[in-house]
């Protein structure tokens, strides 16, 4: 059963958060919300600036300034603090943070396959067995996933989806499509974890790498 659930404004400011840069469909979709409802909220936000849009190429999109972050931050620990439930994202945290590196290193080793004299060669995915044994460890952080971000759901309804974007882009990579273990231009591995890290962080009010 779903916990409790977050007022769509501070889904919008906290989807441009976790998206780093995004147009407002992106935003929209982040939480399946109505996209001209998010399109009025970061008109407002600009307003208060909390976003700013920027385009570069053919591409326009929404970040947050410095006043949103604080403002992201600062309705996260109201919505935590207000539910009771800053204890269990902690206790949830704390157990991501040697999971998280669990992750750093299969992604590192999806990256990197060291050879004699060339510790950071690039991997060209030419060793099966290398690559099996990364995807064999990417699978098993999946697992062990799942529990962390169904106790998350249980206390926060916007959690729900980490887990399930994370199976879907592994289960691409063993179907043989290797963009979906870490580029940002899908849903990736990669992509799906760095959010929920970003989400701990920003509900936590913690800075990155002071978890490490």
């Amino acid at each position: 059963m779903p916990g409790a659930a977050t007022d769509p404004v501070t889904l919008t400011l906290h989807a441009v958060r976790l998206l780093g840069f995004g147009d407002t469909g992106r935003v929209a979709a982040r939480f399946a919300l109505d996209r001209e409802e998010v399109e009025e909220h970061l008109l407002d936000f600009e307003a208060f600036g909390w976003v700013r849009r920027s385009g570069f190429a053919r591409h326009s999109g929404w970040s947050l300034t410095p006043s949103g972050r604080a403002e992201n931050e600062r309705r996260l620990a109201a919505e935590i603090d207000g539910h009771g439930l800053r204890a269990v994202v902690a206790d949830v945290h704390a157990r991501f943070v040697p999971l998280n590196a669990a992750f750093q290193d299969a992604a590192t080793r999806w990256q990197v396959r060291p050879f004699a004299g060339d510790p950071l060669a690039v991997n060209d995915h030419q060793d099966v067995r290398w690559d099996d044994r990364v995807l064999e460890s990417l699978a098993s952080v999946g697992r062990r996933l799942g529990p962390l971000n169904a106790t998350l759901v249980e206390a926060l309804a916007r959690f729900g989806d980490y887990s399930r974007r994370y199976d879907h882009a592994l289960n691409r990579v063993v179907r043989g499509d290797h963009d979906w273990v870490d580029q940002v231009g899908v849903d990736s591995c990669h992509v799906v974890w760095m959010q929920l890290h970003e989400d701990l962080l920003a509900t936590l009010q913690l800075e990155r790498g002071q978890d490490t």
